[in-house]
């Protein structure tokens, strides 16, 4: 899985495309504050069924996952389990809302946002 640096992401958010962009925390750091055109899919036991199900089956789909920090390994390990499941354009935004924070970047908030 390749990881993307801030300006990456901002491009990828940017350009209009079609991107599945997913913050793998918990609803509530959701609703405080996310990344602009996330989708909240919090990392679980279900995750991959819950996210063929509820986000895309579309295994060609561009899917970016995040969570809090550098710090933080639910996204990769995230991002791991959908590979296992087929998903072949699988990007991580290690730095997580810190490193979006520290660019200086706004964030949305609110549930949902999906």
């Amino acid at each position: 899985m390749k990881e993307i640096s801030t300006e990456e992401l901002k491009s990828e958010i940017n350009g209009g495309g079609k991107i599945f962009l997913v913050d793998v925390l918990d609803a509530s750091s959701f609703s405080a504050r996310h990344i602009p055109r996330s989708i909240s899919l919090p990392y679980d036991l279900y995750f991959l069924k819950n996210f063929s199900q509820n986000i895309t089956p579309d295994k060609e789909a561009k899917i970016i996952v995040y969570c809090a920090s550098r710090d933080c390994k639910t996204s990769a390990l995230a991002g791991q389990v959908l590979e296992k499941g087929g998903y072949k354009n699988i990007k991580h935004y290690t730095g997580g809302l810190a490193g979006w924070q520290a660019d200086g970047n706004e964030f949305e908030s609110g549930y949902p946002n999906n």
